[in-house]
Parts: C-alpha cells; structure tokens; sequence
C-alpha cells in the first residue's frame, strides 16, 4: 500500500503552511496551483508602486519546496472536486485535463476582487490581488506620469484615485504620494508636484475601519500631510475612463483609477460546497467546522475561502490555519487526537509612509517611527525564505536613505497609433 496522499489546493499562507507543516510527515503531498509561485500579498503595493522587484514577494514553490522530498507540485486550476471517488479535477498548461487523487484534501483557493454586482468597473479601476495585476498597475501609474510630461494638460494625467480605504488602500496611497513627490523628484523636472492629485474614498465613515479610533484619525491627518484627499462615508455611484462619481453626486476626475474595496471568496468554494453539501454564508465563505477546519472527514479548507468563527480575511488567520491542519493530519495518521484550533489574535497593522505605520495589538497602540518598526519586523518575519528577507529590507533601506525605487519601469513598449 502506498503512502498518505495529501493533495493542497492554493499556495497562499494556508496551504503552504499546510506542505510545509508535513514535511517530517510519512506522506505524499501535492501542491496544485495556477501559478509557479507563492505571493506575499501585504507587500503586492510595493511592487505596484515600484519599491520592490516582483521576484523579492514571490519565491517559486519548486525553489521553497526544494529540500522537503515527500512534496512535489503541479502547476494547473482547479475545475471541480469529486469526493465520491477522492479526485480532484484539474487543467494543465498544455490545455488538456486530468484527475489527482487524493487521501486527504486541503483547499486553500484563497479570495478575489468584489465589484459588488460591476464587474465591468475592473476595466477603468483594475484590482491589485495577483502579481500579474500588480506588475500592470504600475506599468500605469508610471506611464501617466511619462504621458503628463508630453500632454498639453499635466494635471489631468496626475490625478489618481483609490477606492476602499482599509490597509490596503491606505498604504497605497501612502506609497504613490511618497513615489510621486519624493522618489521621482528630479526624475520629471517638467512636472510640478503640487499638481498631483491622489484621491482616497471609501463608503465606510473611517479609514482602516478595523482600527482603533485614535489610529484611524492619526492615518488620516497623515495622509492628508501627504497630500491625499481622503472622502469617507463616499459610496461609488459610476466609474469610467476619466473618473468617478458617488452616490452623492461628487465628481472625483482621475485618469488612473485603482480598486482596492472589497473581496469574496475563491469560486471554488461554491464548488466545494456543491460537491460536498457544505453550506456558504452571504459572502460565499465556505462553513467549516472550528475545531479542526473540516469540511468531510477527509477534506479541510482554510484562508480567505472560509468562514471560521467570522475571523478576518487577512494573513494571519491563514497561516495558523494551515499550521492547525498539518498538526491535525499528522495526529490522525498516528491515531491520536488533535487539540481544537485556537486562534491567537497578533493584531492588525498598516504602513502610511516610508517612516509611518500603525498597529494595533490588543491594548497596544502604536503609531509613528515605533509602529513601522514594529510593522517591518513582521513583515518581514513572516516573509518566505532568508534571500527574500534580506533583498526586501535592503531596498526599504535604500529607499529611506535615498528615496529612490528598484523597479520604475514599465514593461510594456508604446505602440505608435496607425492614421488614416
């Protein structure tokens, strides 16, 4: 008889820390996902805004995974799950299909933009979850500035808008102000500063909802310091190619326009619940059992795709989550019991400038030069691989002795218009 087979779907924080947690374990992991690499996705607006070179937030899995024997991995999506005969379906590079099984299955789809109920937004206001979307963001951003040099009108190439006001959006707007008056400072003598725009709003009365109130204020007056316009409690009405418009009627003209709002769940986890007779909440999160982040008997989900005791969609919760799991496979493979899953809440944190952050740690606030200490510990920390930790803390480095980013280029060449 052959050994354990443990197919992992998704390779976020949950199912990496799930391959990984089996490492020493007597069995035979499958890592499958539509992409050859892992993404930090907290640092994805770093590569956006051309702080970070995209390899330093996404090492490959074959290169993470390269020392752990019993895991191999297999680049393909997904389609449906059989749990009646243990297989998963599965597309492949070469556009054929096939069936993995498996005696265990973890799913870890993870999350993807909500337009809730406009999707035809993503056109104008492109969200920013994957690398692919991250590399192309900036490719924009750094071409309005190239088109403002040549326009007849500078400031209407200058003016930006972000929607969704959480860490996201914040430390967005925080990293493109920093990149528009500082890093490029020199770089586009035929720009003036003062003429760029930067438009934050959210529809919530707050940015950084999940904060503190002191917090909350202590990153708006920042941010405005900084020059954004924050516009809270502003629902999106309309979006098009030279802007937008809220519910209210305000006009915010922006020529880039980034989405950074909302999120649901993988549309795996539907098909997982269809599959196995799970239940989903009214924001498509897969229902899973607390203790120990089952679905069936043999098959877990975990991360942004599930809803466990409404804990938040960020990080942190993945990554025990995936840890939690591998303990629990290993426990049943040696027939011993597993003790149920525990969150430890380690608090949330957001980055506002290059010498600003806040965080909020149970009773612990912090803010200022001590807060983005704290941040850049962590995130660093939580970083995959040594080579990766080093590269990104010596570009923050050089960027906060010199101002100046790795990767302001844009990859995509300008092709000249054909007229009649």
């Amino acid at each position: 008889m052959g050994k354990h087979r443990v197919v992992v779907v998704g390779g976020g924080f949950g199912g990496l820390g799930v391959v990984r947690g089996l490492k020493r374990a007597d069995v035979e992991v499958t890592l499958i996902d539509r992409t050859n690499h892992h993404l930090f996705q907290p640092l994805l607006y770093q590569v956006a805004t051309a702080l970070l070179p995209a390899g330093d937030i996404a090492p490959a899995f074959r290169a993470v995974l390269r020392r752990q024997r019993n895991a191999k991995v297999l680049l393909g999506e997904v389609t449906g799950f059989d749990p009646q005969n243990k297989r998963v379906h599965v597309d492949l590079p070469d556009g054929t299909s096939r069936t993995v099984g498996y005696d265990t299955l973890v799913v870890a789809a993870g999350a993807r933009d909500s337009y809730f109920g406009h999707d035809e937004w993503a056109e104008v206001a492109p969200p920013m979850k994957t690398l692919e979307q991250a590399v192309d963001l900036r490719s924009r951003m750094l071409r309005a500035f190239e088109t403002a040099v040549a326009a007849g009108d500078a400031k209407e190439w200058l003016s930006f808008a972000i929607v969704g006001a959480g860490p996201t959006g914040v430390e967005l707007a925080g990293q493109l102000a920093d990149l528009a008056r500082r890093a490029l400072k020199g770089q586009f003598r035929e720009i003036d500063p003062r003429d760029i725009r930067i438009t934050l709003l959210d529809a919530v009365p707050h940015v950084l909802p999940p904060f503190s109130a002191p917090l909350r204020e202590h990153t708006r007056k920042k941010l405005e310091s900084l020059g954004v316009t924050v516009m809270t409690g502003a629902m999106v009405e309309s979006i098009d190619d030279s802007g937008l418009t809220t519910k209210d009627g305000d006009r915010v003209e922006a020529r880039t326009i980034i989405w950074a709002a909302g999120v649901q769940a993988s549309p795996l986890a539907r098909k997982l619940a269809e599959a196995t007779g799970a239940e989903l909440d009214r924001k498509g999160r897969i229902l899973v059992n607390p203790s120990d982040c089952s679905v069936t008997d043999d098959i877990y989900a975990i991360g942004d795709m599930v809803n466990l005791n409404d804990l938040p969609g960020i990080a942190e919760p993945a990554i025990q989550e995936g840890h939690h799991v591998a303990r629990v496979i290993r426990a049943r493979l040696q027939g011993r019991p597993s003790k149920p899953f525990k969150y430890l809440d380690l608090g949330t944190m957001a980055t506002i400038s290059p010498g600003d952050a806040v965080a909020d740690i149970k009773k612990l606030r912090l803010k200022g030069l001590i807060g983005k200490v704290a941040w850049a510990v962590v995130h660093i920390a939580f970083l995959v691989g040594w080579r990766n930790r080093v590269a990104v803390l010596a570009q923050w480095a050089w960027n906060i002795v010199t101002g100046r980013r790795a990767q302001p280029i844009i990859l995509e060449p300008m092709h000249a218009i054909e007229r009649k």
